[in-house]
This record gives structure tokens, C-alpha cells and sequence, in this order.
């Protein structure tokens, strides 16, 4: 007998949420990326400012970036994630 998904699951609203979040991140992590890397690289090598001897852009964009989601992530999981059981209860017939 196959089973059907119930639309109206708890579990689907809550992976829609995290879903919703994750995809709210990778646009904030774009966002910085970019910003950073074509608004401060965008002059001549020349002009660039250097942080511990990378160019600000790249230091800016890629490795505070990357310590910023970091941060960011674990926020999110922390706080607004939850832990959703796969399987449906006992004794339910679907």
C-alpha cells in the first residue's frame, strides 16, 4: 500500500522555515561577497589597501566573510532550526 504525504504535516512547515532561512543566508552571503569584492576591487592594483598582506577586497569578502556566515549559521541552527523526527509516529495509517 503506498503511503500519502499529508500537505498539511507539521514537519513540512517547519522544513519550509528552514529551508526559507537557508536560502536567506546564501543571498546575505552573496550580497557581502560582492560587495566587497567588486566595490573595493574595482580600482587599480595600484590604489588597493592591504589587511595581514592579502588586498582588502579579498580579505573583506572571502575570509571575513566566510567567519561572518560562520556566525551567522550557527545563530540560525542555534536558534531557529529544530529537530524533526523522519518518520512518521507509531500506529498512524496514512
Amino acid at each position: 500500500m503506498k503511503k500519502t504525504v499529508d500537505p498539511a504535516d507539521k514537519r513540512f512547515k517547519i522544513a519550509h522555515r528552514e529551508a526559507l532561512i537557508g536560502v536567506i543566508l546564501v543571498i546575505i552571503n552573496f550580497i557581502w561577497w560582492y560587495g566587497f569584492a567588486y566595490g573595493l576591487g574595482s580600482g587599480k592594483v595600484e590604489d588597493y589597501t592591504y589587511v595581514f598582506g592579502l588586498p582588502a577586497w579579498f580579505f573583506y569578502s572571502c575570509i571575513a566573510g566566510f567567519v561572518v556566515m560562520v556566525v551567522l549559521v550557527t545563530i540560525a541552527v542555534t536558534f531557529f532550526f529544530k529537530d524533526v523526527p523522519f518518520e512518521d509516529k507509531e500506529g498512524e495509517s496514512k
